[in-house]
């Protein structure tokens, strides 16, 4: 099965093993050195490997702003089926490679040292390394990364050791589990670490050490629930790095070592959701593995119906169906974001030939797809027998790749083996409308959920919309948790009968601009922007300039620019001052938003 996000040859050739070495050039902002393909061909009379490339120096073909540019090489001797050989490419990165942010020290908490970090999913490595940049392509690597003897790095892997010559320290890495590319990371930077765990330490700058350290203590409870539900944890360590703010994520599953925004510093650890949600990656695309990004709901619908399921085991079954309600809000928004040319990215399964990743990401495969699992669960007779059937699953896609009909035909071959299960249920599934109708689910599936922790965020909510003067006092709120005061706050964002002036009032009872929980901000912003209350515009402008996930900074613009008065002129103008500290890909999805490109 070829993959339409890469020119590689993945069907002829295969990677069996990586070796990277590279120097990291802080002046240059550039990588410097070479990789070792260990390859195995899967055809008779192989002649030629393709690789993907984006921005390498050495001789190219022609380039696509989406995929980059094809390399290929062309082998001195036929190969046949099984055979194995090695190619190793020496090349340099280019500054502005896609998949690298380069940060100055003025962008770092330390204001000393200059700072590097790698973001490689969706079809980013390739901007790195040379390589079959595929999900369907799964392999081990080892590595040596040369960096300022002051600095530390870190990668996707286990640290094996280190060594200093002439001011500089090479550190080498080793990933013994097999990983797509998208998986590889770099960071390089001042870093420090403090345990949170037998098997877990949080890494960050100095100055964020302790923050950091006590936000995610809770992160063994995570993973001990995630095997209890799944399998034995297969990766060894689970190291968390907080990055710093231009971060375009809330976490992303680097095996070995998550990475996480700051963002999610809220100082009372009701944002580490977060975490659980990139620990179940741990098995969750991972170990199993979406085969191309058309089925990119394989990794992100599995992870976040698992990720609740953590949840619901330590909090409670209501908070699960709680993350669930409001999840449904991130679907609706991202259905709605589509425009008629663009219905395809709102399928589970979608076709993305000559489409970019990055232009179909939104909430549709995690919700949606959570939505789906969850609709298959309640199908199948509830989690007595569904929770089974995810361990199963893992046992016996881990450390492969598949496509929907796979998970699709094993789900039907489990369920109709099943002793003493009535597999008549099983027509009630539409598979076809599930995986190819556009738009919300065919099944109507929010009414399902429990909504017994809503109750209160909609009382109010209602009281504000029902009242041109509501009594409102600050102990409507008070011992609140984030999700309710999120769901308070969208209940009001999807429906009329506020105006700026009933805003004003509710943000000087309730203290909402004062708020520092990013999830509570992006949420009132976004109800300010909508109403027109003007006089947080500064607070807003200040938001999109000191974090760059694009959770939060992506629909913000886009509610400016779309806003009557000064808003499109103050999104425009802080785009134009603040684009060159977002992430290349925050950046260029942005722009897009904006108009500013096509």
């Amino acid at each position: 099965m070829s993959d339409p996000a890469s020119y590689s040859n993945v069907t002829e050739v295969r990677t069996t093993n990586l070796h990277i070495e590279l120097d990291v050039d802080f002046e240059r902002h550039v990588l410097c050195g070479h990789v070792d393909l260990a390859l195995e061909s899967l055809k008779d009379g192989l002649k030629r490997v393709v690789l993907d490339t984006r921005d390498l120096k050495f001789a190219l073909g022609q380039k696509s702003d989406a995929f980059g540019q094809a390399l290929e090489i062309d082998l001195q001797e036929a190969q046949g089926a099984g055979s194995r050989f090695v190619v190793r490419v020496e090349y340099e990165t280019s500054p502005t490679a896609s998949g690298l942010q380069w940060l100055a020290p003025s962008q770092t908490e330390g204001k000393t040292h200059p700072y590097l970090f790698s973001q490689f999913q969706a079809i980013h490595c390739r901007s790195a390394v040379p390589c079959q940049d595929s999900p369907s392509i799964k392999a081990p690597y080892t590595a040596r990364i040369t960096v300022p003897q002051k600095l530390v790095a870190l990668m996707s892997a286990i640290s094996v050791g280190e060594t200093e010559q002439e001011g500089k320290k090479t550190f080498a890495f080793e990933q013994k589990v097999s990983i797509p590319s998208y998986l590889v990371a770099l960071v390089v930077g001042d870093l420090v670490s403090k345990d949170i765990g037998p098997r877990s330490k949080v890494w960050t700058e100095r100055e964020k050490l302790e923050a950091a350290a006590w936000e995610f203590s809770n992160t063994e409870d995570y993973l001990k629930t995630a095997e209890d539900l799944l399998t034995p944890y297969e990766w060894g360590r689970y190291d968390v790095l907080l990055l710093p703010s231009s971060f375009p994520y809330g976490g992303m599953e680097n095996p070995c070592l998550t990475f996480v925004t700051p963002t999610l510093l809220a100082g009372d650890r009701s944002l580490t959701d977060v975490v659980a949600h990139e620990i179940a990656h741990s098995w969750m695309g991972n170990l199993v593995t979406n085969r191309t990004w058309e089925h990119f709901w394989l990794n992100e619908g599995f992870t976040v119906f698992v990720e609740r399921k953590i949840i619901g085991r330590l909090r409670g079954e209501e908070h699960r169906q709680f993350s669930a309600l409001l999840g449904n809000h991130a679907l609706v928004d991202s259905i709605t974001h589509f425009g008629p040319q663009e219905q395809e990215f709102t399928k589970l399964v979608q076709c993305q030939h000559g489409v970019d990743p990055d232009d179909a990401f939104s909430s549709v495969p995690y919700e949606k797809g959570s939505q789906f699992l969850y609709f298959l669960e309640l199908t199948v007779g509830g989690p007595a027998l569904f929770e089974p059937f995810l361990k199963a699953y893992v046992n016996k896609f881990a450390n492969t790749t598949l496509t929907t009909d796979d998970f699709k035909e094993f789900f039907l071959n489990y369920f109709k083996n099943l002793p003493d299960f009535d597999a008549s249920k099983l027509q009630a599934i539409d598979w076809t409308a599930w995986f190819t109708q556009p738009g919300m689910p065919p099944v109507e599936i929010l009414s399902k959920f429990d909504d017994s922790l809503a109750v209160q965020s909609n009382e109010l909510a209602q009281k504000w919309l029902a009242s041109a003067e509501p009594e409102a006092k600050a102990s409507d709120i008070e011992g609140w948790s984030t999700p309710q005061t999120v769901a308070f706050l969208e209940k009001l964002t999807v429906s009329e009968g506020l105006n700026a002036d009933k805003l004003a009032k509710m943000d000087k009872v309730y203290g909402l601009t004062q708020s520092r929980n990013s999830e509570v901000r992006f949420r009132w912003y976004t109800l300010a922007i909508k109403h027109g209350y003007d006089t947080v515009y500064p607070n807003v402008v200040s938001f999109l300039k000191e974090q760059g996930r694009m959770k939060f900074v992506r629909p913000l613009f886009r509610d400016l620019f779309r806003a009557e008065g000064v808003a499109k002129q103050i999104a425009l103008d802080t785009f134009s001052q603040h684009r060159e500290a977002y992430h290349p890909i925050a950046s260029k999805m942005i722009a897009k938003d904006l108009g500013l490109v096509a």
